[in-house]
């Protein structure tokens, strides 16, 4: 007898652990069976888009919607951001994320339930608004997750963490959070997980990157101070337009001449305002810069060497005074835990296949998700393919990109997208948790 019941215990254990290793091919037709409602409220979303830090409606509606699935539910954390628990018993802390913010940009993809609205930002201007990088897909997503996490309690013990962060697009939404104690207010994670779209892969891929994945991001502003006069007159003046010149590509050998070649490493001056009229010299000029890099010690050799620089320029043309040089809205790089990465990445291989799940190159842009790795979780951050199967294939042979993220055209196929989003979420999740 004792023998039999130790053969039944071997033989239940590996069919647990089979269990635990294989596809879940019950989530797809669970999704199937969320999917009208998830469908609408992407719909809603992408068509009522907000503003970073004015994300009233989105966050509202986002938590109205998990406190009806029985999450435990608070709201205005770090501004607009929205926190949901989902306590099960023992066993770890995951958080999961999704944005809420959209961006200042007029959509064009023609879309029946195109966004229309528009609002003023914060310097007062008049601007349109549109879901143009996806954060509507990721919000539709996790409350597809959050819904199936529900249903499956028995599959799953924990404490499941829904964030609804706000302002990524400004890089402030993470660490306003963080400030407002969400790993003191609430259970600290011992993991935290995200997904993005974009056209760089097809929908029904996902991508993963160990290690560092997005660089930092470093807005800085540079105010370059002059003598203004007339313009037929130029001795008696300093011209902080002439200054202004001299420093743009004086910074441009940071990067050339400074830094590593073998290091990553971006200046780029997106914006110079200065003067009214042709023969008017100005008091003034404005710069506006983006700086991104992977390591610490790069990214604040930049940003002190833009200072060095724009100080130099200044002194070498006599001007009144120094510049103004500030940093004003700022993140980490994204660095993916490597052994977080794999775990997950076995999940998804699991559940969608080798060819479905492939290994990325880092990228340039940034995400203040990393803020919550700075704060001492473990974090990893995923690509979810969102390009229509066809037109990537056809991308790829003429070498047209498909819109990215940030485009007025940015039209992600949304179906497939979010089918594999809930699944991909769910499945890790479970896995994590299980």
């Amino acid at each position: 007898m004792t023998l039999i019941r130790f053969v039944l215990v071997l033989l239940l254990a590996s069919v647990l652990a089979f269990a635990a290793d294989a596809p879940h091919p019950g989530l797809a037709d669970q999704v199937n069976d969320i999917y009208p409602k998830i469908e609408q409220l992407y719909i809603d979303l992408h068509s009522h888009p907000e503003l970073s830090m004015h994300e009233t409606r989105t966050a509202a509606r986002l938590a109205d919607t998990l406190r009806g699935l029985g999450y435990d539910v608070t709201t205005a954390v770090g501004g607009t951001g929205v926190v949901a628990l989902l306590k099960n018993g023992a066993g770890p802390t995951v958080m999961l994320r999704t944005e809420l913010d959209a961006l200042p940009v007029e959509e064009k993809t023609g879309w029946p339930f195109a966004s229309r609205e528009h609002a003023k930002d914060d310097s007062g201007a008049e601007v349109p608004i549109m879901h143009a990088c996806g954060h509507d897909v990721h919000m539709a997503a996790l409350v597809g997750t959050a819904t199936l996490m529900v249903h499956d309690r028995q599959a799953w013990h924990g404490t499941l963490v829904l964030i609804g962060q706000p302002s990524e697009e400004r890089a402030s939404g993470a660490a306003a959070m963080l400030k407002d104690g969400l790993f003191t207010r609430f259970s600290k994670p011992d993991i935290a997980f995200a997904m993005h779209d974009g056209n760089n892969l097809p929908a029904g891929k996902v991508g993963f990157t160990p290690g560092f994945s997005l660089t930092s991001a470093d807005s800085v502003d540079i105010v370059i101070y002059g003598k203004g006069g007339h313009g037929a007159t130029p001795q008696d003046t300093v011209d902080p337009i002439v200054i202004a010149a001299r420093t743009v590509l004086a910074l441009q050998t940071i990067v050339s001449r400074e830094i590593n070649p073998q290091d990553p490493a971006i200046i780029t001056v997106g914006s110079i305002h200065g003067g009214t009229k042709h023969n008017i010299i100005p008091e003034e000029v404005k710069l506006q810069l983006t700086v991104r890099a992977y390591k610490p010690e790069v990214r604040k050799h930049l940003l002190d060497g833009i200072a060095r620089i724009a100080r130099a320029e200044a002194e070498a043309a006599n001007a009144p005074r120094p510049p103004d040089v500030k940093v004003i809205e700022s993140t980490p790089a994204q660095y993916n835990d490597p052994k977080l990465v794999e775990r997950i990445a076995a999940s998804l291989r699991q559940q969608f296949g080798d060819a479905n799940v492939v290994q990325g190159s880092p990228g340039t842009p940034s995400d203040d998700f990393a803020e919550f790795g700075q704060a001492g979780v473990p974090t990893a951050m995923f690509s979810l393919g969102a390009a229509d199967p066809a037109k990537w294939e056809e991308a790829k042979k003429t070498g047209n990109p498909l819109p990215s993220n940030h485009s007025p055209f940015f039209a992600p196929d949304y179906n497939p997208t979010l089918h594999t989003a809930v699944v991909a979420e769910t499945r890790v999740l479970m896995d994590l948790m299980k």
